[in-house]
């Protein structure tokens, strides 16, 4: 069944519909009675909702929230996503394959790096997009949005190998959508919760890896739940490790310029 989409902004109605025809949804004008999600476009963007549950609500947010603050005070280059992709005075080009609500993608464009995400969950890069825009007139960040390219899609299909290494991207990222234990999925905000239960799990994720691995021209790495299985069990070259996460490197090359 097709997400639905409110409008509840009169002028946003062409949009809307832009927007339906874009990523499949089904445009309608009454709320839902029950628990279904469904997708509310209004004076304030877009947003995922839930009918019985109007106060939880996921949007991208770049301007305000955790974003922000991450921006302001989260570490810099000494960040372990950081360290991972390989940030330095190099700033890496890097696919962020599994893009979902751009947080990382984000991150990584704050450090300077240009950023080419790929999400192919129709919801979730409507919601992306959204975000995007939104931010791209913030002028406090609007050089950090354009750092990042958004594609709709999957990248099982988007990533493609290319022969000539000036055309490859530095590093490839993904950041699989994962099974997460009892213990954790209580720490997990409802609106995370919300959007978990739309995305549903990355099943085929493990095919990714070796994909990635054709791409990349450096590295390739993968997030994963700090007690997580490497992906397609395939173990990286090293790792580094935080309190809920890890980031597995596959590492191929220097993070470091091209030679000419």
């Amino acid at each position: 069944m097709a997400p639905l989409l409110i409008v509840q902004d009169k002028h946003q109605q062409l949009r809307a519909e832009q927007l339906a025809a874009q990523y499949g949804f089904t445009l309608a004008t009454v709320l839902p009675d029950d628990e279904q999600f469904y997708l509310c476009l209004d004076e304030q963007g877009l947003s995922l909702k839930q009918g019985n549950f109007p106060r939880t609500a996921v949007q991208v947010n770049f301007s305000e929230g955790a974003a922000a603050h991450r921006r302001k005070f989260g570490g810099g280059q000494g960040q372990d996503i950081a360290k991972a992709i390989g940030v330095s005075a190099y700033k890496p080009t890097v696919v962020d394959a599994t893009a979902g609500l751009g947080r990382d993608s984000f991150v990584l464009a704050t450090l300077g790096c240009r950023v080419f995400a790929q999400e192919r969950q129709p919801v979730v890069a409507a919601l992306l997009a959204d975000g995007l825009q939104r931010a791209a007139s913030d002028p406090d960040i609007a050089d950090i949005i354009a750092r990042i390219s958004l594609q709709y899609g999957s990248s099982h299909e988007l990533l493609q190998p290319v022969a000539d290494p000036a055309h490859k991207p530095d590093v490839v990222y993904l950041d699989p959508m994962f099974e997460h234990d009892d213990k954790q999925t209580a720490q997990v905000k409802k609106d995370m919760q919300a959007f978990r239960a739309v995305v549903g799990q990355d099943s085929d994720a493990d095919d990714l890896l070796e994909k990635a691995l054709a791409c990349a021209r450096c590295r390739v790495v993968v997030k994963r739940a700090r007690k997580a299985a490497p992906l397609a069990g395939r173990e990286p070259s090293y790792a580094l490790t935080g309190k809920a996460n890890r980031f597995d490197v596959y590492a191929l090359a220097r993070v470091q310029p091209l030679a000419d």
